[in-house]
Parts: structure tokens; C-alpha cells; sequence
């Protein structure tokens, strides 16, 4: 049984996500239940992600969730983030994308969220980068 697509391959905000979380060291992509998901060795932002609303499930199309530290998590969340469903609990914090959306803090919190989770190798490839 396929799982029906939750994004649009060919929306220009998804693919403005795209490219940025694709210029990271070995990013690469992947499809997990039916979400857009860039990971290295470990996942480190997912596309679209639900969440509750007074006990219903509530679709976020425009979205991205990543890791953060928890300060950082925490000023998200006061900002208007939210908790994503079922990856949430483990220190996911989404972020709707709009009209208003900085996408300079967006890159920033995208190349944080792959810092918390790409290894040593690849972040000095990526330190190696920003130096030059």
C-alpha cells in the first residue's frame, strides 16, 4: 500500500526549503510517511508536519520541524511554533512558513538542526565552508 504524498515536489517554497537543506554536507532526501524528510545519518528536518488542536489532528502543509536546543525550542515555540505530532515528544519543534518568513533565520535554524545531528566529519566540511 503507497502512502499518498503530503507536499507538492514542485511548490517553489518547498523547493526553497529544498535548496537550502540540500547545500549541507552529504545532505540527501528522503520520503517517510508521505513527508519530505533531508537527513545525513540521522534525519534533520521534515516537511509539512501535523499537529494537535484541542485533540484534532491539524495539517501544517507550509512547515518545516527541526531540532534545536531547548532555549532555542523554547523561544520557537513562544514565537507560534509547535509541537509536532508523533516526533515532537523527542525535541522536534515546527515552524509554519509564510509570506512573512525570514528566510535567513529559517537557513539558520536549518543549519542548526543539522549540526544537532550530523557528525563530526561533516560539520567540520561545513565549518571548512564558511571559512572560505
Amino acid at each position: 500500500m503507497a502512502v499518498e504524498l503530503k507536499f507538492d515536489p514542485t511548490d517553489p517554497v518547498f523547493l526553497r526549503v529544498r535548496d537550502i537543506a540540500m547545500a549541507f554536507p552529504d545532505a540527501q532526501q528522503k520520503t517517510s510517511v508521505g513527508h519530505a524528510t533531508w537527513f545525513t545519518r540521522k534525519v534533520f528536518l521534515w516537511w509539512g508536519m501535523a499537529h494537535k488542536v484541542d485533540g484534532v489532528w491539524t495539517q501544517e502543509p507550509y512547515s518545516i520541524a527541526v531540532q534545536l536546543p531547548e532555549d532555542e525550542r523554547l523561544a520557537v515555540l513562544e514565537a507560534g511554533g509547535y509541537v509536532p505530532g508523533y516526533i515532537g515528544p523527542f525535541g522536534w519543534v515546527g515552524i509554519r512558513l509564510d509570506e512573512g518568513t525570514d528566510w535567513e533565520e529559517i537557513a539558520e535554524l536549518i543549519e542548526e538542526s543539522f549540526r544537532m545531528t550530523a557528525g563530526k566529519r561533516l560539520i567540520a566540511e561545513l565549518d571548512a565552508r564558511s571559512a572560505s
